[in-house]
């Protein structure tokens, strides 16, 4: 067990209750014949329907005793492409995507906890850009598929999240993975998640100086948190090139066919200037930014940095900014050499640079922690949303 992680929450002690009357937040229910050393064992299960891809994470929770707090015990990850937005025009196939991932639930959940294991499903930035009816028809097929699998369906299992949330949420599971929500310092770190579809960017302010619609609130641990958080839709590292850069590109099951310069040498400076356009105005600059707070950087802004030998994909690292701006200068300068990888690394390593510099004005010698997973955990907001889900984190 991750010794960080037997603080798991604070008032659920007791396993899932069983599904006759769903509630619309999940609160496990005393059994008065519990003996008090009975360890128990509960289940949930969370899918991330992004713009890329859909991903089921499976949590284990163990109670070794009421009296005691539950402790996340592990995490079964598994992913398949593309996203449910991809079948915008045959939901019956985006249905039977999700319903390969449920087989995966059935093999790691024994069988004699399916009827208590909540199944939840909630979308991202791939749905919120479909047109309301093709997302509305994903949304239900999804349902049909939950409501004919032996788990526990609860009310409102299968939505559209909203960026705001998609945000704190994540913020939530990486500072509670990484113990910084019981410290007596108050320190926590900040996020930086980066999509296909959108880009989100939540931390703890020290001042109130921020908008009133980049502040959410939310409750846990007996604590309440303040946080800024926002979601650009549309900044994500896909979605920004389909008018603008990428020769042909599949995204949320629509194909863009875009012109360059064939065979041409453009350089860093130059794909520089062209992001800036879709940059620069269009993000806000937070004060706390420019100060000294560490951010834990995840998604592509990970994948991007192994692809191009910034950090070791099996154990991550920090780095600074400068080091985003480093690589992508060599990467655009030696075309030839990280072609092989990737042709669009240039224009993805640039956008990086320029969405952390002249987006939201980090300094060259901000602190970047970039992870997949902590402690074993993939570093998503699906944790976060686990704990929303059984103790009601009221984000508002």
């Amino acid at each position: 067990f991750f010794s960080p992680l037997h603080l798991f929450l604070l008032s659920v002690v007791h396993p899932a209750p069983e599904p006759y009357h769903p509630p619309v937040v999940y609160h496990p229910a005393p059994e008065a014949s519990s003996p008090v050393n009975t360890i128990r064992v509960f289940y949930g299960v969370m899918f991330d329907a992004g713009s890329t891809g859909t991903r089921i994470h499976i949590y284990k929770f163990i109670q070794k005793d009421p009296v005691e707090l539950p402790v996340l015990d592990n995490e079964l990850y598994h992913a398949v492409k593309p996203g449910l937005s991809a079948y915008k025009d045959n939901p019956e196939e985006g249905g039977n995507s999700v319903r390969q991932l449920l087989k995966i639930a059935k093999k790691t959940v024994p069988e004699d906890s399916w009827r208590r294991t909540p199944v939840i499903l909630k979308a991202t930035a791939g749905l919120r850009l479909l047109p309301e009816d093709k997302a509305n028809a994903l949304l239900k097929e999804v349902r049909e598929v939950f409501d004919e699998s032996p788990f526990f369906v609860p009310n409102n299992s299968v939505t559209i999240m909203n960026g705001k949330n998609e945000g704190v949420l994540a913020w939530v599971t990486v500072n509670f993975l990484t113990g910084h929500l019981y410290s007596n310092t108050k320190r926590t770190v900040g996020i930086l998640d980066l999509g296909g579809g959108s880009t989100q960017i939540t931390f703890l302010p020290k001042s109130k100086s921020a908008p009133s619609n980049y502040i959410a609130r939310f409750n846990l641990f007996n604590n309440t948190y303040q946080l800024y958080t926002h979601s650009y839709l549309g900044n994500g590292l896909n979605f920004n090139y389909l008018s603008k850069f990428r020769e042909e590109v599949t995204f949320g099951g629509t194909t863009y066919k875009v012109s360059g310069i064939p065979d041409g040498y453009a350089g860093y400076k130059l794909c520089y200037y062209e992001v800036m356009k879709v940059i620069k105005g269009i993000v806000h600059q937070p004060y706390e930014v420019k100060g000294s707070s560490v951010f834990y950087a995840f998604s592509y802004y990970f994948d991007r940095a192994v692809e191009s030998g910034l950090i070791d994909g099996s154990r991550g690292g920090a780095i600074e900014v400068r080091d985003f701006k480093k690589r992508a200068k060599e990467v655009c300068n030696k075309m030839t050499k990280y072609r092989a990888i990737s042709p669009f690394l240039c224009m993805d390593m640039t956008y990086i640079t320029c969405l952390l510099k002249e987006g939201f004005g980090f300094k060259d010698s901000t602190v970047l922690q970039l992870a997949k997973k902590v402690n074993n955990v993939e570093t998503s907001w699906a944790l976060g949303a686990t704990f929303d889900y059984f103790r009601n984190l009221n984000i508002h």
